[in-house]
């Protein structure tokens, strides 16, 4: 099977646990553009928007994605949440392959990650209060990106692995790597 995919979503949505399965099911790469940007960056995202601010980070995180999208064959790509911030990103992200948006409430997220220090968007008073403003501000965007939106509240990641390969296998975005019988073979 082959498939070339972009799991977007909200910080905690689930995009690296279920781009990861994804991708080990279908025998393609997974790319974590935020883990790939802190290799390129040799510090934690925290520790860059601390330093460098978040615009900078953007510039960073917006050429790596376009980086990504020119390399060929099959994969999945786990971005950032706030990778389609960026009209450019978000046209990137289109081109490159079929877009499925990852989506949870901010209440499903909070009780997710509330003890994630890692997430510098985060580190603030309220973070459930910061958690619906992102929502607000950036749902309409995922949804104008995607392909496809998946709800992820209830079920177990192989099931919303299975979902995806569903949605995709219909929208013609996995290609088997069996060659399809003749018509004088079918039954």
């Amino acid at each position: 099977m082959q498939i070339r995919c972009a799991l977007v979503g909200m910080p905690g949505s689930g995009k690296s646990t279920i781009g990861r399965q994804l991708a080990h099911r279908v025998g393609v790469p997974f790319i974590d553009v935020d883990h790939r940007l802190e290799q390129h960056l040799g510090m934690s995202i925290r520790q860059f928007f601390e330093a460098e601010g978040e615009a900078r980070f953007r510039d960073e995180e917006a050429a790596l994605l376009s980086h990504l999208a020119q390399q060929p064959g099959g994969m999945v790509l786990s971005t950032g949440g706030g990778a389609v911030l960026r009209p450019d990103n978000r046209s990137v992200l289109r081109r490159f392959g079929h877009v499925l948006y990852l989506r949870a409430s901010a209440e499903e997220i909070y009780k997710r990650i509330k003890h994630d220090r890692s997430r510098p968007l985060l580190q603030v008073g309220n973070p459930l209060d910061k958690l619906r403003e992102l929502y607000a501000q950036r749902d309409p965007l995922y949804r104008e990106t995607a392909h496809f939106v998946i709800e992820t509240g209830r079920p177990t990641v192989s099931t919303l692995v299975n979902m995806i390969l569903m949605q995709l296998e219909m929208a013609g975005g996995v290609e088997s790597s069996e060659p399809e019988p003749s018509r004088d073979q079918q039954g």
